[in-house]
C-alpha cells in the first residue's frame, strides 16, 4: 500500500511541476551575431520560454528601451523588464523575484566570463540596474 501512495504522489508532483509555465523572454537580436544565439540557448537550457527575434537595427531596440547607454548586443523584455545582454539567469530571477522598481539590467559590452561569451566564473561580472527616470546606473548585483 504504501508503494502504492508513493507512486501517486511521485504523479501529482510530476504533473504539478510540468503544468508551470516557464517564464517567456523576447530577444531582440541581430541575425549574425553567434554570441547572442549562444545566450539565447543558454536562456532555453535554464527554463525560459524564448521568442528570438532578428532586427537589423539594434541601435533603434536600445533607444527604445533606454538602453543605449549601457549597450550590448542584444536586448531582451521579461515580465516588464528590460535585460541588456550577457546577463545571468541568477540576476534575471533575481530581478523577478525582489520585483525592484527599475527599468531592468545590464551586463553593459560584451564581457568575457558571461553567458555566451565563453565560460562563466562566478563573482566576476558585474550588473547594473538600469533606472526608469534618468538617475546614473548603479550596481544591481556581482555574479
Amino acid at each position: 500500500m504504501k508503494f502504492i501512495q508513493l507512486v501517486v504522489i511521485t504523479l501529482l508532483l510530476f504533473m504539478s511541476a510540468a503544468g508551470v509555465a516557464a517564464t517567456e523572454v523576447t530577444v531582440y537580436k541581430s541575425p549574425t551575431c553567434g554570441c547572442c544565439e549562444k545566450y539565447v540557448d543558454y536562456l532555453r537550457e535554464n527554463g525560459f520560454a524564448v521568442k528570438s527575434v532578428n532586427e537589423s537595427d539594434m541601435s533603434a531596440v536600445k533607444k527604445r528601451y533606454g538602453t543605449s547607454h549601457m549597450a550590448s548586443c542584444h536586448t531582451a523584455l521579461v515580465d516588464g523588464y528590460v535585460i541588456e545582454g550577457h546577463v545571468p539567469v541568477s540576476a534575471i530571477r533575481k530581478l523577478l523575484k525582489e520585483k525592484t522598481a527599475i527599468a531592468g539590467i545590464s551586463a553593459p559590452g560584451m564581457p568575457m566570463n558571461s553567458p555566451g561569451m565563453g565560460e562563466m566564473k562566478k563573482g566576476t561580472l558585474t550588473i547594473y540596474a538600469v533606472p526608469g527616470n534618468g538617475q546614473e546606473p548603479r550596481v544591481f548585483s556581482v555574479e
